[in-house]
């Protein structure tokens, strides 16, 4: 792709739908690369806003402001940030040739809902996954774990980021988890996944970049979620040679089935030589922000250069962790103290986000380190998290 110069005729614009932590790292490396950047989200000053060309504030949700915003900036590239956007009205985009989708239209409208990407993986391409059923009653889910057993896991077809997961232990469990999942997803319709529990070793996130050189495998990212979110992650996660090319087979296979160009963050669970697919986002992951000090280029750089058609290095430049920074209190514009003696932590780097309104359990910010061994990284990341506080003006 030739690339022309921002805020003229001759621009290269990419447009992010969804302008969180994640999107302000990508138009970062857009901008480094001489590309024009309009960062599109919800709610004002959010994160990518805050260093693109441009900002726009819609409901992402509603396919008519979707189109709007394409059609007044005509973008070259259309860019995915989170899950919470009209794809049809993206597939449409599409197709009537406005605008390129990031990775592809197609591959967005399936990985948004979990009953898509769970039929495409398990029942057309075969992958092994967790024993699994579909519910839109509470009636249909008292069913489903009926056969699937305890304990097992209740989550919406269409949410992000652990929103409305519960796990299901007994009988007693099922109707508020069934209550729960219905107040936290994204759309009217009723509808839950349940999953049966795998008794793995540990789960990973093995970034896939598809380039113009083919696709390329990251070193594996090991990671700690709880309630479906992820508060720690490092890189290299070491594993057997007959799992990681399992997980390569498996990453190649799910991204080849969405095509198109981009990073991806494919989710699986190990046990020994055994892999099993969980999920995948077509666009960088949060437990990949370690691949800011772990690699010679980023998640986020890898995701540039890809959807620019340019070529990409994943070598790894060192071990490395990282672990997040909580808001710790609901408040707008809160302050942070500690942060001078968190990067007196050997080997850490910080990401303090900039969100314009904590919640207590809301990401604002990330401790990165890199050590000699991931042991080292990630007990010199969590300590250098811990000594960042949270504060009200």
């Amino acid at each position: 792709m030739r690339i022309g110069t921002p805020l003229s005729p001759s621009a290269t614009k990419v447009m992010l739908l969804g302008a969180g932590e994640l999107g302000k790292e990508v138009v970062i490396e857009l901008q480094r690369l001489g590309v024009e950047t309009i960062a599109v989200d919800r709610y004002a000053n959010a994160p990518a806003q805050q260093v693109a060309h441009r900002g726009h504030v819609i409901d992402m949700t509603d396919g008519r402001a979707v189109r709007d915003v394409i059609l007044k900036e005509r973008p070259h590239l259309v860019v995915p940030e989170i899950e919470a956007i009209a794809t049809d009205e993206l597939v449409k985009i599409e197709a009537e040739g406005i605008a390129r989708v990031i990775p592809t239209a197609t591959a967005v409208h399936t990985t948004m809902n979990r009953e898509r990407i769970r039929r495409l993986a398990a029942e057309e391409l075969k992958l092994p996954t967790s024993p699994y059923a579909f519910s839109s009653s509470l009636a249909e889910l008292e069913a489903a774990v009926a056969r699937i057993g305890f304990p097992c896991f209740v989550k919406p077809v269409m949410s992000s980021s652990g929103k409305g997961q519960s796990k299901i232990r007994d009988v007693a469990g099922i109707a508020k988890a069934w209550d729960y999942a219905l107040s936290a997803g994204r759309v009217k319709q009723p509808r839950v996944i349940v999953e049966g529990e795998i008794r793995f070793d540990f789960e990973i996130t093995l970034l896939t970049v598809r380039h113009v050189g083919g696709t390329a495998f990251c070193d594996p990212v090991g990671h700690v979620q709880i309630d479906g979110d992820y508060v720690e992650s490092w890189q290299p996660q070491p594993m057997s040679a007959a799992a990681l090319e399992r997980s390569r087979t498996i990453a190649k296979k799910i991204t080849d089935a969405l095509g198109g160009a981009g990073i991806f963050g494919v989710e699986l669970f190990v046990k020994g030589d055994e892999v099993w697919f969980s999920e995948v986002s077509p666009r960088p992951h949060d437990t990949g922000l370690v691949t800011i000090v772990s690699q010679h280029q980023s998640e986020f750089a890898l995701h540039a250069r890809a959807i620019l058609g340019l070529s990409v290095d994943i070598s790894l430049r060192t071990p490395a962790a990282s672990a997040v920074i909580y808001g710790g209190k609901d408040a707008k514009g809160i302050a942070f103290d500690g942060v001078d003696e968190a990067l007196s932590v050997a080997g850490t780097e910080l990401r303090l986000f900039g969100k314009p309104e904590a919640f207590k359990k809301r990401r604002m910010g990330v401790a990165l380190a890199r050590a000699s061994d991931t042991d080292t990284a990630r007990a010199n990341a969590k300590r250098a998290a811990s000594l960042v506080k949270p504060v009200e003006r």
